[in-house]
């Protein structure tokens, strides 16, 4: 438990900020998720339209320190890899 002003606040900030975190979290996952299927799915227009969406939510997430920019750089190449085995 937090024994003084400062460690309360850290306290309060650190659950409000976990629950963004894993809200934004999910949000990625389920944008990648959605790209993949696309690309696998065949259809060039849904898996390019989706890989653009789960870009930018990764793009995002890295930028606000969600994710580490380079896992965020790993996930962009290899769903743009997906997209384009999908033309």
């Amino acid at each position: 438990m937090a024994n003084h002003k400062s460690a309360e606040k850290r306290a309060r900030q650190t659950v409000r900020r976990n629950l963004l975190n894993r809200a934004a979290r999910q949000a990625i996952r389920t944008a990648v998720k959605q790209a993949e299927t696309a690309a696998t799915s065949g259809d060039a227009t849904a898996a390019l339209t989706a890989q653009r969406a789960a870009e930018s939510a990764l793009a995002r997430g890295a930028s606000k320190g969600t994710l580490h920019w380079r896992t965020a750089a790993r996930k962009i190449s290899r769903l743009a890899k997906k997209a384009k085995a999908a033309k």
